[in-house]
């Protein structure tokens, strides 16, 4: 691991405490966006993790495209979204998941991940991993396999690597708190 990198997103990304609600820590990644050798730095981290090991780079609306995207053009091959329930054209496949008051629904366009690709999940952040689970499910349901995972930032205390288990692919997280 790239202790450097670490050391200088550490000094980069911003804790915005009691945000979007009262007892939670926010990680503000946006300063990461004022620095593009620091970006690129992380983009590099994250492609070297993913190269020569999947086919498609799947990105989790909306910060997962923030680094997804570059992934996906670094390594040349496709970036498929993962959108919030009815803001992609039919025909697409959806999944249902479970919040903590409510539940939610992810979806994909269905055709832009072929059956047997090995495809990479990427999020700026694991938490609880519930939408990242959303999402490898969608993948399998298009006969695709989740190989990777990876993610900006990784809560440990959340358990979300612990609730991806099950799909038997890599994860990568450059920070975990």
């Amino acid at each position: 691991m790239n202790h450097q990198l670490i050391r200088d997103l550490e000094n980069t990304i911003q804790n915005i405490p009691d945000f979007p609600k009262p007892g939670i820590q926010f990680k503000d990644i946006t300063p990461i966006f004022l620095n593009p050798t620091l970006y690129k730095e992380v983009i590099d981290n994250l492609v070297s993790f993913s190269r020569g090991k999947i086919d498609a780079v799947c990105g989790i609306e909306s910060r997962g495209y923030l680094f997804g995207i570059a992934i996906a053009v670094a390594l040349d091959i496709p970036f498929v979204l993962i959108r919030k329930k009815g803001k992609l054209p039919p025909p697409f496949v959806a999944q249902k998941y479970d919040l903590e008051y409510g539940s939610e629904e992810i979806e994909m366009r269905t055709g832009q991940i072929k059956a047997g690709q090995r495809v990479l999940i990427h999020d700026d952040l694991l938490a609880t991993g519930g939408t990242t689970e959303a999402a490898a499910m969608l993948v399998q349901k298009q006969g695709a396999t989740v190989s990777q995972f990876s993610f900006l930032i990784s809560l440990k205390d959340l358990k979300g690597e612990e609730r991806l288990d099950k799909f038997d692919a890599e994860l990568h997280s450059i920070l975990s708190y």
